[in-house]
Protein backbone atom coordinates (compact mmCIF):
# COMPACT_ATOMS: atom_id res chain seq x y z
CA UNK A 1 0.00 0.00 0.00
CA UNK A 2 1.50 3.34 -1.05
CA UNK A 3 1.69 6.43 1.14
CA UNK A 4 -1.18 8.06 -0.74
CA UNK A 5 -3.39 5.00 -0.34
CA UNK A 6 -2.60 4.78 3.36
CA UNK A 7 -3.42 8.44 3.78
CA UNK A 8 -6.93 7.92 2.51
CA UNK A 9 -7.71 5.65 5.47
CA UNK A 10 -8.37 8.85 7.44
CA UNK A 11 -10.70 11.58 6.22
CA UNK A 12 -10.21 15.32 6.34
CA UNK A 13 -12.17 16.91 9.17
CA UNK A 14 -12.68 20.71 8.98
CA UNK A 15 -13.36 20.99 12.72
CA UNK A 16 -10.24 19.05 13.70
CA UNK A 17 -7.89 22.08 14.16
CA UNK A 18 -10.47 23.88 16.29
CA UNK A 19 -11.30 20.85 18.41
CA UNK A 20 -7.69 19.88 18.99
CA UNK A 21 -6.73 23.46 19.82
CA UNK A 22 -9.54 23.64 22.36
CA UNK A 23 -8.74 20.20 23.76
CA UNK A 24 -5.01 20.78 24.28
CA UNK A 25 -5.50 24.40 25.36
CA UNK A 26 -8.03 23.38 28.01
CA UNK A 27 -5.79 20.51 29.11
CA UNK A 28 -2.86 22.93 29.48
CA UNK A 29 -4.95 25.33 31.57
CA UNK A 30 -6.21 22.52 33.81
CA UNK A 31 -2.67 21.18 34.27
CA UNK A 32 -1.55 24.57 35.53
CA UNK A 33 -4.57 24.98 37.80
CA UNK A 34 -4.12 21.52 39.30
CA UNK A 35 -0.34 21.41 39.68
CA UNK A 36 0.58 25.09 40.01
CA UNK A 37 4.27 25.24 40.86
CA UNK A 38 4.24 21.93 42.73
CA UNK A 39 5.93 18.85 41.34
CA UNK A 40 6.09 16.67 44.45
CA UNK A 41 2.45 16.30 45.54
CA UNK A 42 1.41 12.83 44.30
CA UNK A 43 -2.23 13.48 43.48
CA UNK A 44 -1.46 16.74 41.68
CA UNK A 45 1.28 15.16 39.59
CA UNK A 46 -0.99 12.19 38.81
CA UNK A 47 -3.84 14.41 37.64
CA UNK A 48 -1.40 16.48 35.58
CA UNK A 49 -0.06 13.33 33.91
CA UNK A 50 -3.60 12.12 33.19
CA UNK A 51 -4.49 15.42 31.53
CA UNK A 52 -1.22 15.65 29.59
CA UNK A 53 -0.99 12.14 28.18
CA UNK A 54 -4.72 11.57 27.89
CA UNK A 55 -5.27 14.73 25.86
CA UNK A 56 -2.35 13.94 23.55
CA UNK A 57 -3.62 10.40 22.96
CA UNK A 58 -7.06 11.80 22.14
CA UNK A 59 -5.60 14.43 19.81
CA UNK A 60 -3.86 11.77 17.71
CA UNK A 61 -6.76 9.32 17.56
CA UNK A 62 -9.99 11.35 17.34
CA UNK A 63 -11.76 11.08 13.98
CA UNK A 64 -15.03 12.45 12.67
CA UNK A 65 -17.86 10.11 13.64
CA UNK A 66 -15.49 7.92 15.71
CA UNK A 67 -14.96 9.13 19.23
CA UNK A 68 -15.88 6.32 21.62
CA UNK A 69 -12.87 4.07 21.02
CA UNK A 70 -10.38 7.00 20.99
CA UNK A 71 -11.94 8.35 24.19
CA UNK A 72 -11.54 4.98 25.93
CA UNK A 73 -7.97 4.67 24.66
CA UNK A 74 -7.13 8.19 25.87
CA UNK A 75 -8.61 7.50 29.32
CA UNK A 76 -6.66 4.24 29.63
CA UNK A 77 -3.41 5.95 28.59
CA UNK A 78 -4.08 8.81 31.02
CA UNK A 79 -4.84 6.45 33.92
CA UNK A 80 -1.73 4.35 33.31
CA UNK A 81 0.56 7.37 33.14
CA UNK A 82 -1.19 8.93 36.15
CA UNK A 83 -0.46 5.81 38.19
CA UNK A 84 3.20 5.84 37.15
CA UNK A 85 3.47 9.55 37.96
CA UNK A 86 1.87 8.89 41.36
CA UNK A 87 4.64 6.38 42.11
CA UNK A 88 7.42 8.70 40.98
CA UNK A 89 6.20 11.91 42.64
CA UNK A 90 6.56 11.25 46.39
CA UNK A 91 10.23 10.28 46.25
CA UNK A 92 12.27 12.61 48.48
CA UNK A 93 15.32 12.01 46.32
CA UNK A 94 16.30 10.42 43.04
CA UNK A 95 14.46 7.09 42.77
CA UNK A 96 15.60 5.16 39.67
CA UNK A 97 12.87 2.50 39.68
CA UNK A 98 10.07 5.05 39.56
CA UNK A 99 11.83 7.39 37.13
CA UNK A 100 12.77 4.67 34.65
CA UNK A 101 9.38 3.02 35.15
CA UNK A 102 7.71 6.25 34.08
CA UNK A 103 10.00 6.40 31.02
CA UNK A 104 9.04 2.81 30.18
CA UNK A 105 5.39 3.86 30.33
CA UNK A 106 6.08 6.66 27.85
CA UNK A 107 7.75 4.15 25.48
CA UNK A 108 4.80 1.75 25.80
CA UNK A 109 2.36 4.57 25.07
CA UNK A 110 4.32 5.73 22.03
CA UNK A 111 4.32 2.18 20.60
CA UNK A 112 0.68 1.53 21.46
CA UNK A 113 -0.52 4.67 19.65
CA UNK A 114 0.12 3.57 16.02
CA UNK A 115 -1.07 0.05 16.87
CA UNK A 116 -4.39 1.45 18.08
CA UNK A 117 -4.69 3.76 15.08
CA UNK A 118 -4.14 0.80 12.74
CA UNK A 119 -6.93 -1.19 14.43
CA UNK A 120 -4.72 -3.74 16.21
CA UNK A 121 -7.34 -4.32 18.91
CA UNK A 122 -9.65 -5.78 16.26
CA UNK A 123 -7.29 -7.42 13.79
CA UNK A 124 -4.42 -8.26 16.17
CA UNK A 125 -1.67 -10.20 14.35
CA UNK A 126 -3.56 -9.76 11.07
CA UNK A 127 -3.12 -5.98 11.25
CA UNK A 128 -1.74 -4.74 7.90
CA UNK A 129 1.87 -3.68 8.38
CA UNK A 130 1.59 -0.80 5.85
CA UNK A 131 -1.01 0.89 8.06
CA UNK A 132 1.16 0.62 11.16
CA UNK A 133 4.16 1.90 9.21
CA UNK A 134 2.10 4.80 7.88
CA UNK A 135 0.91 5.88 11.32
CA UNK A 136 4.36 5.58 12.89
CA UNK A 137 5.89 8.02 10.43
CA UNK A 138 2.94 10.38 10.08
CA UNK A 139 2.56 10.63 13.87
CA UNK A 140 6.25 11.44 14.20
CA UNK A 141 6.09 14.05 11.43
CA UNK A 142 2.88 15.57 12.81
CA UNK A 143 4.31 15.79 16.33
CA UNK A 144 7.52 17.40 15.05
CA UNK A 145 5.54 19.88 12.96
CA UNK A 146 3.28 20.77 15.90
CA UNK A 147 6.27 21.36 18.17
CA UNK A 148 7.98 23.49 15.54
CA UNK A 149 4.85 25.59 15.02
CA UNK A 150 4.48 26.03 18.79
CA UNK A 151 8.03 27.32 19.05
CA UNK A 152 7.52 29.72 16.14
CA UNK A 153 4.27 30.92 17.72
CA UNK A 154 6.11 31.84 20.89
CA UNK A 155 8.72 33.74 18.89
CA UNK A 156 6.02 35.71 17.06
CA UNK A 157 4.19 36.40 20.31
CA UNK A 158 7.39 37.65 21.94
CA UNK A 159 8.05 39.97 19.00
CA UNK A 160 4.52 41.38 19.19
CA UNK A 161 4.74 41.81 22.95
CA UNK A 162 7.98 43.75 22.71
CA UNK A 163 6.58 45.80 19.83
CA UNK A 164 3.57 46.89 21.89
CA UNK A 165 5.85 47.44 24.88
CA UNK A 166 7.43 50.29 22.87
CA UNK A 167 4.01 51.95 22.99
CA UNK A 168 3.81 51.41 26.79
CA UNK A 169 1.27 48.59 26.42
CA UNK A 170 2.73 46.01 28.80
CA UNK A 171 -0.20 43.63 28.85
CA UNK A 172 1.28 41.00 26.53
CA UNK A 173 4.63 40.91 28.32
CA UNK A 174 2.89 40.65 31.67
CA UNK A 175 0.56 37.87 30.60
CA UNK A 176 3.43 35.91 29.01
CA UNK A 177 5.01 35.68 32.45
CA UNK A 178 1.91 33.98 33.87
CA UNK A 179 2.10 30.21 34.23
CA UNK A 180 -1.48 29.61 33.15
CA UNK A 181 -0.93 31.49 29.90
CA UNK A 182 2.17 29.51 28.97
CA UNK A 183 0.40 26.17 29.34
CA UNK A 184 -2.78 27.37 27.63
CA UNK A 185 -1.09 29.12 24.71
CA UNK A 186 1.23 26.17 24.07
CA UNK A 187 -1.74 23.81 24.07
CA UNK A 188 -3.72 25.99 21.71
CA UNK A 189 -0.81 26.37 19.28
CA UNK A 190 0.14 22.70 19.33
CA UNK A 191 -3.47 21.56 18.94
CA UNK A 192 -4.18 23.90 16.05
CA UNK A 193 -0.98 22.86 14.27
CA UNK A 194 -1.56 19.16 14.86
CA UNK A 195 -5.14 19.36 13.60
CA UNK A 196 -4.11 21.30 10.51
CA UNK A 197 -1.26 18.93 9.64
CA UNK A 198 -3.40 15.83 10.09
CA UNK A 199 -6.00 17.34 7.77
CA UNK A 200 -3.49 17.86 4.96
CA UNK A 201 -3.38 14.19 3.97
CA UNK A 202 -1.68 14.55 0.61
CA UNK A 203 0.88 16.98 1.95
CA UNK A 204 1.50 14.70 4.93
CA UNK A 205 2.04 11.74 2.62
CA UNK A 206 4.48 13.80 0.56
CA UNK A 207 6.34 14.89 3.67
CA UNK A 208 6.58 11.24 4.74
CA UNK A 209 8.05 10.33 1.36
CA UNK A 210 10.60 13.15 1.59
CA UNK A 211 11.62 12.21 5.14
CA UNK A 212 12.06 8.55 4.16
CA UNK A 213 14.08 9.55 1.09
CA UNK A 214 16.45 11.67 3.17
CA UNK A 215 16.76 8.86 5.70
CA UNK A 216 17.55 6.44 2.89
CA UNK A 217 20.34 8.71 1.68
CA UNK A 218 21.85 8.72 5.18
CA UNK A 219 21.71 4.93 5.25
CA UNK A 220 24.48 4.50 2.67
CA UNK A 221 27.32 6.31 4.51
CA UNK A 222 26.19 4.87 7.86
CA UNK A 223 26.26 1.34 6.47
CA UNK A 224 29.74 1.85 5.02
CA UNK A 225 31.01 3.39 8.24
CA UNK A 226 29.63 0.64 10.46
CA UNK A 227 31.05 -2.12 8.26
CA UNK A 228 34.49 -0.51 8.37
CA UNK A 229 34.15 -0.06 12.13
CA UNK A 230 33.28 -3.73 12.69
CA UNK A 231 36.11 -4.89 10.44
CA UNK A 232 38.61 -2.65 12.25
CA UNK A 233 37.35 -3.87 15.61
CA UNK A 234 37.68 -7.50 14.51
CA UNK A 235 41.29 -6.88 13.44
CA UNK A 236 42.44 -4.82 16.44
CA UNK A 237 40.28 -6.56 19.02
CA UNK A 238 37.36 -5.17 21.07
CA UNK A 239 39.68 -4.17 23.92
CA UNK A 240 40.50 -0.99 22.00
CA UNK A 241 36.89 0.14 22.58
CA UNK A 242 37.11 -0.16 26.34
CA UNK A 243 40.53 1.54 26.43
CA UNK A 244 39.38 4.45 24.27
CA UNK A 245 36.19 5.47 26.08
CA UNK A 246 33.99 4.73 29.06
CA UNK A 247 30.92 5.32 26.87
CA UNK A 248 31.29 2.36 24.52
CA UNK A 249 27.93 0.82 25.45
CA UNK A 250 25.69 3.88 24.77
CA UNK A 251 27.60 4.65 21.56
CA UNK A 252 27.14 1.12 20.25
CA UNK A 253 23.45 1.09 21.21
CA UNK A 254 22.93 4.46 19.53
CA UNK A 255 24.47 3.07 16.32
CA UNK A 256 22.25 -0.01 16.56
CA UNK A 257 19.16 2.19 17.00
CA UNK A 258 20.14 4.32 14.03
CA UNK A 259 20.64 1.21 11.92
CA UNK A 260 17.20 -0.03 12.90
CA UNK A 261 15.50 3.22 11.89
CA UNK A 262 17.31 3.62 8.58
CA UNK A 263 16.94 -0.05 7.62
CA UNK A 264 13.19 0.29 8.01
CA UNK A 265 13.23 3.59 6.13
CA UNK A 266 14.65 1.70 3.14
CA UNK A 267 12.41 -1.38 3.53
CA UNK A 268 9.34 0.91 3.55
CA UNK A 269 5.85 -0.47 4.07
CA UNK A 270 5.80 -2.85 1.07
CA UNK A 271 7.84 -3.90 -1.97
CA UNK A 272 5.97 -1.47 -4.22
CA UNK A 273 7.09 1.56 -2.21
CA UNK A 274 10.64 0.30 -1.66
CA UNK A 275 13.39 1.98 -3.62
CA UNK A 276 14.70 0.30 -6.77
CA UNK A 277 18.19 1.67 -6.22
CA UNK A 278 20.52 -1.29 -5.77
CA UNK A 279 23.00 0.60 -3.60
CA UNK A 280 20.31 1.67 -1.15
CA UNK A 281 18.88 -1.85 -0.99
CA UNK A 282 22.32 -3.22 -0.14
CA UNK A 283 22.71 -0.49 2.48
CA UNK A 284 19.38 -1.45 4.03
CA UNK A 285 20.35 -5.14 4.12
CA UNK A 286 23.70 -4.21 5.68
CA UNK A 287 22.16 -2.04 8.37
CA UNK A 288 19.76 -4.82 9.32
CA UNK A 289 22.70 -7.20 9.57
CA UNK A 290 25.03 -5.04 11.70
CA UNK A 291 22.54 -4.55 14.54
CA UNK A 292 23.41 -7.91 16.12
CA UNK A 293 27.22 -7.49 16.23
CA UNK A 294 26.83 -3.96 17.56
CA UNK A 295 24.52 -5.24 20.29
CA UNK A 296 26.92 -8.07 21.13
CA UNK A 297 29.82 -5.62 21.49
CA UNK A 298 27.60 -3.48 23.75
CA UNK A 299 26.80 -6.58 25.83
CA UNK A 300 30.52 -7.38 26.23
CA UNK A 301 31.21 -3.78 27.26
CA UNK A 302 28.42 -3.90 29.81
CA UNK A 303 29.68 -7.24 31.11
CA UNK A 304 33.10 -5.72 31.78
CA UNK A 305 31.52 -2.85 33.69
CA UNK A 306 29.34 -5.18 35.74
CA UNK A 307 32.32 -7.35 36.65
CA UNK A 308 34.32 -4.28 37.63
CA UNK A 309 31.74 -2.20 39.46
CA UNK A 310 28.79 -4.51 40.13
CA UNK A 311 25.12 -3.81 39.51
CA UNK A 312 23.38 -0.46 39.68
CA UNK A 313 19.84 0.52 38.64
CA UNK A 314 21.17 2.41 35.62
CA UNK A 315 23.30 -0.54 34.51
CA UNK A 316 20.34 -2.91 34.83
CA UNK A 317 18.21 -0.62 32.68
CA UNK A 318 21.11 -0.46 30.23
CA UNK A 319 21.14 -4.26 30.28
CA UNK A 320 17.46 -4.22 29.32
CA UNK A 321 18.30 -1.97 26.36
CA UNK A 322 21.03 -4.40 25.33
CA UNK A 323 18.64 -7.36 25.55
CA UNK A 324 16.19 -5.49 23.31
CA UNK A 325 18.97 -4.70 20.82
CA UNK A 326 20.22 -8.30 20.79
CA UNK A 327 16.66 -9.56 20.28
CA UNK A 328 16.20 -7.15 17.37
CA UNK A 329 19.50 -8.15 15.80
CA UNK A 330 18.75 -11.87 16.19
CA UNK A 331 15.31 -11.74 14.58
CA UNK A 332 16.70 -9.57 11.77
CA UNK A 333 19.43 -12.12 11.09
CA UNK A 334 16.76 -14.81 10.99
CA UNK A 335 14.70 -12.65 8.60
CA UNK A 336 17.70 -12.04 6.33
CA UNK A 337 18.51 -15.75 6.23
CA UNK A 338 14.92 -16.76 5.50
CA UNK A 339 14.36 -13.97 2.97
CA UNK A 340 17.69 -14.44 1.23
CA UNK A 341 18.51 -11.99 -1.56
CA UNK A 342 15.11 -11.07 -2.97
CA UNK A 343 12.67 -11.44 -0.07
CA UNK A 344 14.67 -10.07 2.85
CA UNK A 345 12.68 -6.82 3.03
CA UNK A 346 9.33 -8.60 3.46
CA UNK A 347 10.76 -10.78 6.23
CA UNK A 348 12.28 -7.73 7.93
CA UNK A 349 8.89 -5.99 7.90
CA UNK A 350 7.22 -8.97 9.56
CA UNK A 351 10.03 -9.19 12.11
CA UNK A 352 9.69 -5.46 12.83
CA UNK A 353 5.97 -5.91 13.52
CA UNK A 354 6.59 -8.75 15.99
CA UNK A 355 9.54 -6.92 17.54
CA UNK A 356 7.39 -3.83 18.13
CA UNK A 357 4.80 -5.94 19.95
CA UNK A 358 7.54 -7.51 22.08
CA UNK A 359 9.03 -4.14 23.06
CA UNK A 360 5.60 -2.65 23.83
CA UNK A 361 4.75 -5.59 26.10
CA UNK A 362 8.16 -5.50 27.77
CA UNK A 363 7.84 -1.76 28.40
CA UNK A 364 4.47 -2.29 30.06
CA UNK A 365 5.90 -5.00 32.33
CA UNK A 366 8.91 -2.85 33.26
CA UNK A 367 6.68 0.14 34.00
CA UNK A 368 4.76 -1.82 36.62
CA UNK A 369 6.16 -2.21 40.17
CA UNK A 370 6.94 -5.89 39.65
CA UNK A 371 10.76 -5.98 39.72
CA UNK A 372 12.89 -3.63 41.82
CA UNK A 373 16.14 -2.97 39.98
CA UNK A 374 17.24 -0.81 42.93
CA UNK A 375 16.74 -3.69 45.35
CA UNK A 376 18.59 -6.15 43.13
CA UNK A 377 21.48 -3.71 42.66
CA UNK A 378 21.72 -2.80 46.36
CA UNK A 379 21.85 -6.46 47.38
CA UNK A 380 24.55 -7.09 44.78
CA UNK A 381 26.69 -4.22 46.05
CA UNK A 382 26.36 -5.34 49.67
CA UNK A 383 27.26 -8.90 48.66
CA UNK A 384 30.41 -7.63 46.90
CA UNK A 385 31.40 -5.78 50.08
CA UNK A 386 30.72 -8.69 52.41
CA UNK A 387 32.52 -11.17 50.16
CA UNK A 388 35.63 -9.00 50.06
CA UNK A 389 35.45 -8.43 46.31
CA UNK A 390 35.56 -4.72 47.07
CA UNK A 391 37.31 -3.27 50.11
CA UNK A 392 35.68 -1.04 52.68
CA UNK A 393 37.80 1.93 51.58
CA UNK A 394 36.78 1.48 47.93
CA UNK A 395 33.10 0.80 48.58
CA UNK A 396 30.81 3.66 47.51
CA UNK A 397 28.52 4.19 50.51
CA UNK A 398 27.33 7.52 49.07
CA UNK A 399 26.02 5.76 45.95
CA UNK A 400 23.81 3.54 48.11
CA UNK A 401 22.52 6.66 49.86
CA UNK A 402 21.74 8.69 46.75
CA UNK A 403 21.56 6.48 43.64
CA UNK A 404 19.68 3.36 44.78
CA UNK A 405 16.49 4.90 46.17
CA UNK A 406 14.84 3.47 49.29
CA UNK A 407 16.46 0.07 48.65
CA UNK A 408 19.90 1.66 49.03
CA UNK A 409 18.96 3.27 52.34
CA UNK A 410 17.59 -0.02 53.62
CA UNK A 411 20.90 -1.66 52.68
CA UNK A 412 22.80 1.03 54.61
CA UNK A 413 20.65 0.40 57.69
CA UNK A 414 21.60 -3.26 57.50
CA UNK A 415 25.26 -2.29 57.21
CA UNK A 416 24.90 -0.15 60.33
CA UNK A 417 24.51 -3.43 62.23
CA UNK A 418 27.64 -4.92 60.67
CA UNK A 419 30.25 -6.55 62.92
CA UNK A 420 32.88 -4.48 61.11
CA UNK A 421 33.04 -1.23 63.07
CA UNK A 422 34.31 0.80 60.10
CA UNK A 423 31.54 -0.47 57.82
CA UNK A 424 28.94 0.44 60.45
CA UNK A 425 30.46 3.90 60.95
CA UNK A 426 30.61 4.70 57.24
CA UNK A 427 27.06 3.45 56.69
CA UNK A 428 25.89 5.72 59.51
CA UNK A 429 27.80 8.65 58.01
CA UNK A 430 26.23 8.06 54.58
CA UNK A 431 22.73 7.97 56.05
CA UNK A 432 23.36 11.21 57.93
CA UNK A 433 24.13 13.12 54.73
CA UNK A 434 21.49 15.70 53.85
CA UNK A 435 23.07 16.77 50.54
CA UNK A 436 24.83 14.85 47.78
CA UNK A 437 28.57 15.49 47.98
CA UNK A 438 30.07 16.69 44.68
CA UNK A 439 33.71 17.55 45.24
CA UNK A 440 37.19 16.71 44.08
CA UNK A 441 38.21 14.74 47.16
CA UNK A 442 37.67 11.03 47.63
CA UNK A 443 35.87 9.32 49.21
CA UNK A 444 32.65 11.25 49.68
CA UNK A 445 31.81 9.32 52.87
CA UNK A 446 34.49 9.39 55.57
CA UNK A 447 34.96 8.03 59.04
CA UNK A 448 35.37 10.53 61.88
CA UNK A 449 39.03 9.58 62.22
CA UNK A 450 39.63 10.73 58.63
CA UNK A 451 38.87 14.40 59.37
CA UNK A 452 41.82 16.69 60.08
CA UNK A 453 39.93 18.74 62.68
CA UNK A 454 41.21 21.09 65.38
CA UNK A 455 38.81 22.42 68.01
CA UNK A 456 39.52 25.76 69.73
CA UNK A 457 39.44 25.76 72.67
CA UNK A 458 39.87 22.01 72.96
CA UNK A 459 36.64 20.43 74.20
CA UNK A 460 36.10 16.65 73.81
CA UNK A 461 32.30 16.97 73.90
CA UNK A 462 32.28 19.74 71.30
CA UNK A 463 34.71 17.75 69.16
CA UNK A 464 32.32 14.78 69.24
CA UNK A 465 29.39 16.98 68.18
CA UNK A 466 31.34 18.62 65.37
CA UNK A 467 32.63 15.30 64.05
CA UNK A 468 29.09 13.92 64.02
CA UNK A 469 28.07 16.94 61.96
CA UNK A 470 31.02 16.62 59.56
CA UNK A 471 30.27 12.94 58.94
CA UNK A 472 27.09 14.00 57.17
CA UNK A 473 28.58 17.17 55.68
CA UNK A 474 32.16 16.27 54.71
CA UNK A 475 32.54 19.14 52.23
CA UNK A 476 32.90 21.52 55.22
CA UNK A 477 36.25 19.94 56.07
CA UNK A 478 38.04 18.83 52.92
CA UNK A 479 41.74 18.85 53.77
CA UNK A 480 41.77 20.50 57.20
CA UNK A 481 39.48 22.66 59.30
CA UNK A 482 39.22 24.41 62.64
CA UNK A 483 36.09 24.54 64.81
CA UNK A 484 35.84 27.74 66.89
CA UNK A 485 33.54 27.67 69.92
CA UNK A 486 31.35 30.79 69.77
CA UNK A 487 29.30 30.03 72.85
CA UNK A 488 25.69 28.92 73.24
CA UNK A 489 22.49 30.22 71.71
CA UNK A 490 19.16 30.84 73.47
CA UNK A 491 18.12 27.22 72.92
CA UNK A 492 21.20 25.72 74.55
CA UNK A 493 22.94 24.78 71.30
CA UNK A 494 26.66 25.25 70.75
CA UNK A 495 27.49 27.86 68.12
CA UNK A 496 30.54 26.79 66.12
CA UNK A 497 32.42 28.49 63.28
CA UNK A 498 33.90 25.81 61.02
CA UNK A 499 36.87 27.42 59.28
CA UNK A 500 38.47 25.95 56.15
CA UNK A 501 40.30 27.48 53.23
CA UNK A 502 39.69 31.23 53.24
CA UNK A 503 36.23 31.22 54.80
CA UNK A 504 33.99 29.79 57.47
CA UNK A 505 30.43 28.70 58.14
CA UNK A 506 28.56 28.99 61.44
CA UNK A 507 26.50 26.02 62.60
CA UNK A 508 24.62 25.17 65.77
CA UNK A 509 25.23 21.70 67.20
CA UNK A 510 23.37 20.07 70.05
CA UNK A 511 23.39 16.52 71.44
CA UNK A 512 20.68 14.32 69.92
CA UNK A 513 19.80 16.84 67.20
CA UNK A 514 20.91 17.55 63.67
CA UNK A 515 23.16 20.56 63.32
CA UNK A 516 21.63 23.65 61.74
CA UNK A 517 23.31 26.42 59.82
CA UNK A 518 23.04 29.80 61.45
CA UNK A 519 21.05 32.10 59.12
CA UNK A 520 22.62 35.37 58.15
CA UNK A 521 21.03 38.26 60.00
CA UNK A 522 19.19 40.57 57.65
CA UNK A 523 19.79 44.30 57.81
CA UNK A 524 17.12 46.25 59.65
CA UNK A 525 14.51 47.80 57.37
CA UNK A 526 14.73 51.53 58.13
CA UNK A 527 12.91 54.23 56.12
CA UNK A 528 14.52 57.64 55.77
CA UNK A 529 12.19 60.40 56.98
CA UNK A 530 12.55 64.19 56.99
CA UNK A 531 13.25 64.10 60.73
CA UNK A 532 15.62 61.11 60.59
CA UNK A 533 19.06 61.42 62.17
CA UNK A 534 21.81 60.10 59.93
CA UNK A 535 25.27 59.57 61.42
CA UNK A 536 28.39 57.40 61.26
CA UNK A 537 29.16 55.19 64.29
CA UNK A 538 31.95 52.81 65.11
CA UNK A 539 30.53 49.44 66.14
CA UNK A 540 32.87 46.76 67.49
CA UNK A 541 32.64 43.47 65.60
CA UNK A 542 34.16 40.03 66.01
CA UNK A 543 35.92 38.42 63.05
CA UNK A 544 37.58 35.11 62.40
CA UNK A 545 41.34 35.61 61.89
CA UNK A 546 43.70 33.24 60.09
CA UNK A 547 47.38 34.05 60.58
CA UNK A 548 46.48 37.53 61.81
CA UNK A 549 44.19 38.40 58.88
CA UNK A 550 40.36 38.59 59.05
CA UNK A 551 38.32 36.29 56.82
CA UNK A 552 34.65 36.33 56.00
CA UNK A 553 31.91 38.62 57.36
CA UNK A 554 31.78 39.62 61.04
CA UNK A 555 30.41 37.09 63.51
CA UNK A 556 26.98 37.73 64.95
CA UNK A 557 26.68 37.89 68.71
CA UNK A 558 25.55 34.72 70.50
CA UNK A 559 22.30 36.43 71.44
CA UNK A 560 21.34 37.03 67.81
CA UNK A 561 17.84 35.84 67.03
CA UNK A 562 17.71 32.57 65.14
CA UNK A 563 15.05 31.42 62.72
CA UNK A 564 14.09 28.65 65.08
CA UNK A 565 15.35 25.87 67.28
CA UNK A 566 17.20 23.12 65.43
CA UNK A 567 14.89 20.28 64.57
CA UNK A 568 15.37 16.98 66.40
CA UNK A 569 16.33 13.87 64.47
Amino acid sequence: MSDETAATTAAEWPLRPWLLAGLLGLAGLLIHLVTGDSDDVPWQVAVGAFLFFGSIAAAFTLEEGRWKEPAIFAVVVGLVMAGLAWRAAPAEQYSPDEQYGFAAGVVATALALPLFQAGFLKTRLRTPYPQIYHYVWTDAISAAGALLFTGISWVVLALMANLFDLLKFHFLLDVMDEGWFGWTFSGLAAGAALGTIRNQLKILATMQTVVLLVASLLAVPLAVGLVLFLLATAVSGPQVLWDATRSATPLLLACAAGSFVLANAIARQDDEAMTRNRVMRIAGWTLAAVILPLAVFAAVSMGLRLNQYGLSPERLWGLVAIIVAVACGAIYWLALIRGRKAGWAAKVRLSTFHFGLFVCGLAIVLALPIVSFSGISANNQVARLQSGKVSVDEFDFAALRWDFGDAGKRALRRLQRSDDAKVAELATAALSQTERVYSSFEPTVRAQSDFNLRVQPDDPELRRLVLAHLSGNPWQCNERCVALDLGTDQFGGRRVAIVQGAGYEVVVVKPGQSASRLPEAAAAAVRLEDSSTVEVREVPKRYVFIDGKPVGPPLEEPTATLEGQPAAR
